[in-house]
């Protein structure tokens, strides 16, 4: 095993972004299987007899390593060749101990590996990590999440000495692989090379991604390729990264000779662009010569989204490009800038969309361990998972509680939710502990209040109503938003305890005093996040007026909204709950800013952090927190899974288990058609509008299901169904 083994430690090169290999020779003869498994302090790239091993980009991955380290395991078997083998293990500090966590300090870098040989006579071998290994300097001269990477194929390893073993390191806390491996997929080749205004050669990838460039050149030792990457281009078509920024994203390879291809090996990128800063003079640069190649979380995509309205379609698109680019092992922010955390808020808005869209049971499993290890060592859950403790934040702290019921309502399990359940009421214990007031979330002493992050109804406005480039909170009062996630958190504590078989009536009942106290504290609601929240986590007294001040707010606006990261992705579901999907579509197709299809008409390809990243004049937001590959405003897509196409589930059913579909379509569009693949099979739905004035729906379940359209409820069987109206 290999928490049976050693530490050790290259603590000759311990020096921010530097990377040592690790090196082990050993020999072998008549095989007939091996087995290698390893992890690292930091992130690892390891090679057998030149040939990577495995395909897991970025490992051991994020975690909360201090009680959670994985480690992984690969069949070497044939990579093996009999006499001498030689492993080489490059080690940067990636999120163990990179500028993402230390903000650049000396590391010490290390592995624990562990290798089992299995011979034809049955015997077994086991090489462990001890003080026969080396450590050096490899051809990785510089790395770093942040900061990019440094090669230079021409260096061979060299300045060895032995590894020191750590004997006093901890073992208990290394477990196997949880999560989904991050791997090699989409590749775009075949690029566009151009030449900016100011006389930039630029490579266009076409699409904002993850991931890194891959290099195909002909070259002499020693001539360099530099490279600065970018998400989009300023208002005269000039390459622009001023968003980035600390973050350097270096990408410096220094050629040997000959033909040779390189990626980088221990980083990754957000980008759309590169710009050539250094080229050889004796290469040609064309467009073979860049490859894009997307790096994320190796999840099986199980839904799809089409309509007849291909600004839609391109929104479709960005919305599952945000979620690959942000899902590299845990649910980050954004993939580009000097951030790239696991930020609970963003996920917890997501999280439904995320699980139609992909299967992320591992992915979020991983991730939700990750969350309940940290609650347990620092008593509460902060604003991003993992890492060290961060203060408290309503709507995103309460990820606690959301996360893991919408995750069982989707994949429907139990085991995980029972998991999961004492993180939960932690939490809502921890806001009661925290608060300054009974029955309500008001103030405490570890806390950071975000409001309704990034709304275009900020109180400093023009006085004229009209608007203006986004301010960081919004106007929604940031009291209103603790005390309503307060609320939404005990409904559903209760109900999770239910579905485990044990008693919620405690949480019931606190629940019912919450909303009390809430409607006391908040008779009145003056944003549209404040009526959006109070229909979709049912706080107000009256439905219908809330409702009808939202509809007034929203067409006095310009039939425009102006929430930001907690009311957005309620919007459309409460105009619908009240019976208004109209509305919700208008919203929907809106092309002014701010909008869904605002960044779509500006060319995005991924969601964007402000509704107004780019204005309709071109100007950046801001250099200081633009984001043109965020993910959150992506979760407008739940809606249209759930009320445009009508999948949806049985109140109180969980995996798919009691289907309901009750698709709303609107004449706006000729047709629109959405699918889940579920445990039980694909569900699907599709609507048309045809030329007599009808709509013709195409309807297939896994399971029986009921329909319902127009109001009339019919219980089918598995099948495909089409019905007329």
């Amino acid at each position: 095993m290999i928490q049976n083994q050693t530490w050790i430690c290259a603590d000759n090169i311990t020096k921010a972004g530097k990377c040592p290999v690790l090196v082990k020779n050993f020999d072998s003869d008549n095989v007939v299987r091996a087995e290698l498994s390893i992890t690292a302090k930091g992130v690892y790239y390891a090679e057998l007899n030149g040939e990577r091993v495995g395909n897991f980009i970025m490992a051991p991955g994020f975690t909360f390593y201090l009680k959670r380290h994985q480690y992984q395991t690969y069949d070497i078997t044939a990579l093996l060749k009999n006499g001498e083998n030689h492993l080489e293990v490059t080690v940067s500090a990636g999120w163990y101990a990179g500028r993402i966590v230390s903000r650049f300090g000396d590391w010490k870098p290390e592995i624990i590996a562990e290798i089992v040989l299995e011979y034809a006579d049955g015997a077994k071998e086991i090489i462990g990590t001890d003080n026969t290994w080396l450590a050096g300097e490899g051809k990785v001269v510089f790395s770093d999440i942040y900061d990019g990477e440094i090669f230079d194929a021409t260096r061979a390893v060299s300045n060895l000495v032995p590894a020191v073993p750590d004997i006093d390191a901890d073992t208990s806390n290394l477990i196997p692989q949880e999560g989904e491996y991050v791997v090699e997929r989409e590749v775009f080749a075949g690029s566009r090379i151009f030449t900016t205004p100011k006389g930039e050669t630029v490579v266009d990838f076409g699409q904002n991604l993850i991931g890194y460039p891959q290099l195909s050149i002909n070259a002499k030792a020693g001539e360099k390729v530099c490279v600065s990457f970018a998400e989009t281009l300023d208002k005269d078509g000039n390459f622009y990264n001023e968003n980035y920024r600390s973050a350097k994203c270096i990408y410096e390879y220094t050629c040997c000779d000959g033909e040779q291809i390189f990626k980088p090996r221990c980083t990754f990128y957000g980008f759309r662009y590169i710009r050539i800063d250094e080229f050889p003079g004796s290469a040609t640069l064309d467009e073979d010569t860049f490859t894009a190649i997307a790096v994320y979380s190796d999840m099986k995509k199980t839904g799809h989204l089409a309509c007849s309205n291909e600004k839609l379609n391109q929104l479709f698109s960005n919305v599952f490009w945000g979620q690959r680019c942000n899902f590299l092992d845990i649910p980050t922010d954004c993939p580009q800038r000097d951030e790239r955390l696991g930020w609970t808020g963003d996920a917890q808005v997501f999280c439904k969309t995320a699980s139609y869209n992909f299967d992320t049971r591992r992915f979020f499993y991983k991730w939700l361990r990750d969350m309940k290890a940290q609650s347990e060592r620092y008593g509460y859950v902060g604003f991003t998972v993992p890492g060290g403790p961060t203060p408290m934040a309503a709507a995103w702290s309460d990820a606690a509680v959301i996360v893991p019921w919408q995750i069982y309502t989707i994949y429907g399990d139990k085991t995980f939710l029972e998991e999961m359940i004492d993180t939960m009421i932690q939490h809502v214990e921890k806001i009661a502990e925290e608060s300054e007031e009974q029955y309500t979330w008001r103030g405490g002493k570890n806390l950071r209040q975000f409001g309704d992050w990034l709304a275009t109804d900020s109180l400093d406005k023009d006085r004229d109503g009209a608007f203006v480039t986004t301010t960081y909170s919004g106007a929604t009062n940031p009291d209103f938003l603790q005390a309503a996630f307060y609320a939404y958190d005990t409904a559903i504590l209760a109900e999770a305890l239910e579905v485990l078989g044990r008693d919620g009536a405690y949480y019931r009942d606190l629940h019912s005093k919450i909303i009390e106290k809430f409607q006391k504290d908040f008779p009145e609601y003056h944003t549209q996040t404040e009526c959006v929240i109070a229909l979709r986590f049912n706080l107000t007294s009256d439905r219908e007026a809330t409702a009808a001040l939202l509809s007034r707010m929203i067409r006095e606006n310009g039939d425009r909204m102006s929430t930001g990261f907690v009311g957005t992705p309620h919007i459309l579901h409460a105009l619908s709950d009240v019976g208004k999907t109209d509305l919700a579509y208008t919203l929907l197709l809106q092309e002014n800013f701010p909008s869904w299809l605002f960044s779509v008409n500006l060319g995005a390809t991924t969601m964007w952090e402000h509704w107004d990243s780019i204005n309709k004049d071109g100007d950046m937001w801001s250099t200081t927190m633009n984001s043109f590959n965020h993910y959150a405003y992506g979760a407008v897509a739940d809606w249209i899974y759930e009320v445009a196409a009508g999948i949806g589930r049985e109140n109180g059913s969980a995996g798919f288990d009691s289907l309901v579909i009750a698709p709303h379509p609107d004449k706006r569009l000729d047709w629109l058609e959405a699918s889940i693949e579920t445990d039980k099979g694909i569900v699907s739905s599709k609507w048309i509008h045809t030329v007599d004035g009808g709509v013709r729906y195409e309807i297939t379940v896994p399971a029986s299901a009921r329909i319902i359209i127009d109001g009339k409820s019919k219980n089918i069987e598995k099948g495909t169904y089409v019905f007329y109206r």
